[in-house]
């Protein structure tokens, strides 16, 4: 059996899709993960494999093969980390396949199952709508993702609630857009008259992140 989640990833301002496609067969145990993996992608194993037992479940002593599509994209961030793991259990029959289907799944994992934050997540928002998918993200996210419109949004904290929310036994609240603060007023170069040269100076500086020394004299 295969199961597939949908994720993205990053270019620039751009979400592509990926497919991640999990199979677990008959063979020497192993825990493979191919489809031009970085370093923090191909870390993921082991969170993924510590999330899962956390929450008293273990990995079948098989041959678990994981493939992010299409296989000629890099593949960068940890934020693969979630739905590596939703699909490794959708292939091991803990959830249901089919509604993975529907939704594009971003977060990272940790050793105690806890879903944490990752880049990106209202862009993956966007593109969730833009395929007429739900996202499930890291909770503390949650508020960002909601920015992205009609989206169906799942927040959640760790990946024990998550499985429940999916089996219907403990239901997530959808998450309620974040407000947005004024920002702090603060001292502005517009409000110094005159002084070009030093404005100007000020301002490359500030540019080419170089160091600066100001003389009172």
């Amino acid at each position: 059996m295969v199961a597939i989640v949908s994720t993205v990833a990053y270019l620039g301002l751009e979400a592509r899709v990926i497919e991640v496609q999990c199979q677990v067969a008959p063979g020497v145990p192993a825990f493979i993960v191919v489809g031009l993996p970085d370093k923090a992608v191909a870390e993921s194993r082991e969170r993924v494999r510590a999330a899962i037992a956390a929450i008293g479940l273990s990995l079948p002593p098989k041959r678990i093969t994981v493939n992010l599509s299409p296989a000629d994209l890099p593949k960068e961030g940890s934020h693969y980390d979630l739905p590596i793991a939703l699909a490794l259990l959708g292939a091991m029959g803990v959830i249901d396949a089919e509604t993975l289907s529907e939704y594009v799944v971003v977060g990272e994992l940790g050793l105690d199952g806890r879903v944490a934050s990752s880049p990106g997540v209202l862009l993956a928002a966007l593109h969730a709508g833009g395929e007429g998918k739900g996202l499930v993200c890291p909770a503390a996210q949650g508020p960002e993702a909601a920015w992205a419109g009609s989206v169906e949004v799942i927040a959640a904290p760790d990946l024990l609630a998550l499985l429940n929310h999916f089996k219907g036994t403990a239901l997530l609240s959808p998450p309620q857009p974040g407000e947005v603060s004024e920002p702090a007023r603060a001292t502005d170069l517009r409000m110094v008259k005159g002084q070009e040269t030093a404005k100007r100076a000020l301002e490359i500086a500030a540019a080419g992140g170089h160091n600066l020394l100001m003389v009172d004299t």
